[in-house]
């Protein structure tokens, strides 16, 4: 058994890099600069995508599925060489499911500053050093604006469907506004119009808890043999204690230690130990120039920003639109989702995802997101 010390360290990220395996990973290129919202632009781009089934002759059947903020392109599928977990929607997608590819053409990029194959803060910027802390600042209309040109590669002219959680669901939410015309249906999971003062407030300690960390170098660290792993995993512990509800924390763990550990003498308690476990996953996997550009673009959402308000932006969606809320979730309360189906015509009321599981129901709970699914693509 290895000593603490003897245990290798991760790498200084957890990105996809050159000459890894690609996986079941694709690449969409884009040659020309992509404007910024936030001003400048970013000069070429890649998105890393996977799809699954075939695009019928006329089109018609290509769906959209946009993951979450340490997610990927990997929706479907088992780990192995090129893809570190196995699909993080793996019981939705596949023959005789609710997206059946035997049917559906269903398309999944890694998002534009991610980690896993797409540009982002670990990819070579055009003189060939990584991007680091130079990445420039994103919003989710900028992600968007690079996966409608996805789509144009693909020659898909609309999506069926959109959906997302969460981050993938601020996604979703901007297809549907900035582009009614390329959007047929929309499902939207336990995500908000806006980004609100408390969730600012969650990722804004999270993103400190990186910056602070003595080898984050100003988000330079990438070629270093050190990577603000101290910090990442910091962010991930809290991240992960809200996606979670106190009654499930408290059902699995309540008070025990950790094994024969003694908490009143060094040791941990068990739930100290999950979040430990959850830590070290996502260094090993993830990026922390990744995890800061995404958690900022995720605080810039508001979809009614210059046009005239949530309300206003929210009149421009003319997809078939369901919008689900977990009812245990605390970090994107139900509330938030019943403002989105007020203002979405024909939205009528949130659907109601029963889980334990609080916001990490929409990933865990795939037989009621599946039957939402289906309702939308009856």
């Amino acid at each position: 058994m290895l000593t603490p010390s003897e245990v290798p360290l991760p790498p200084a990220t957890g990105a996809w890099r050159e000459g890894d395996p690609p996986g079941r990973r694709q690449w969409y290129v884009r040659e020309t600069p992509l404007p910024l919202e936030a001003g400048g632009e970013l000069p070429g781009l890649r998105l890393a995508f996977e799809t699954w089934g075939q695009l019928a002759p006329d089109r018609s059947n290509a769906v959209l599925v946009l993951h979450a903020l340490t997610g990927d392109s990997h929706v479907a599928g088992p780990a192995g060489p090129g893809h570190p977990t196995a699909g993080w929607w793996d019981g939705l997608v596949g023959p005789g499911r609710a997206l059946d590819t035997d049917r559906w053409f269903v398309v999944a990029p890694n998002v534009l500053g991610g980690c896993q194959g797409s540009t982002g803060p670990a990819s070579p910027r055009p003189d060939g050093r990584a991007w680091g802390g130079g990445f420039p600042f994103l919003t989710q209309r900028d992600q968007v604006a690079a996966e409608a040109g996805l789509a144009d590669a693909l020659g898909v002219d609309r999506w069926a469907l959109v959906v997302g959680g969460s981050m993938g669901g601020m996604r979703a939410l901007e297809w549907a506004v900035s582009r009614p015309d390329r959007t047929d249906a929309l499902l939207l999971l336990a995500t908000t119009a806006a980004a609100s003062a408390e969730q600012i407030a969650w990722a804004g300690i999270q993103l400190h808890a990186i910056r602070s960390d003595p080898h984050w170098r100003g988000g330079h660290y990438h070629g270093t043999a050190h990577g603000p792993h101290a910090g990442l995993g910091l962010a991930r512990r809290l991240a992960h204690v809200t996606y979670r509800s106190e009654p499930e924390l408290h059902l699995r763990f309540g008070r025990g230690a950790q094994g024969a550990e003694d908490p009143w003498h060094g040791g941990r308690y068990q739930v100290e130990s999950y979040l430990d476990h959850h830590a070290a996953k996502l260094v090993r996997r993830f990026d922390a120039g990744s995890y800061v550009v995404l958690s900022e673009a995720m605080n810039s959402h508001d979809v009614g920003r210059g046009r005239g308000g949530v309300q206003a932006a929210l009149r421009r969606v003319t997809a078939r639109t369901v919008v689900a809320a977990i009812d245990s979730d605390r970090l994107y309360p139900p509330c938030q989702q019943a403002e989105l189906a007020a203002g979405i015509a024909g939205a009528d009321r949130p659907r109601v995802v029963e889980s334990p599981y609080g916001h990490d129901g929409f990933l865990l709970e795939v037989e009621q997101v599946a039957a939402l699914v289906a309702e939308l693509l009856s």
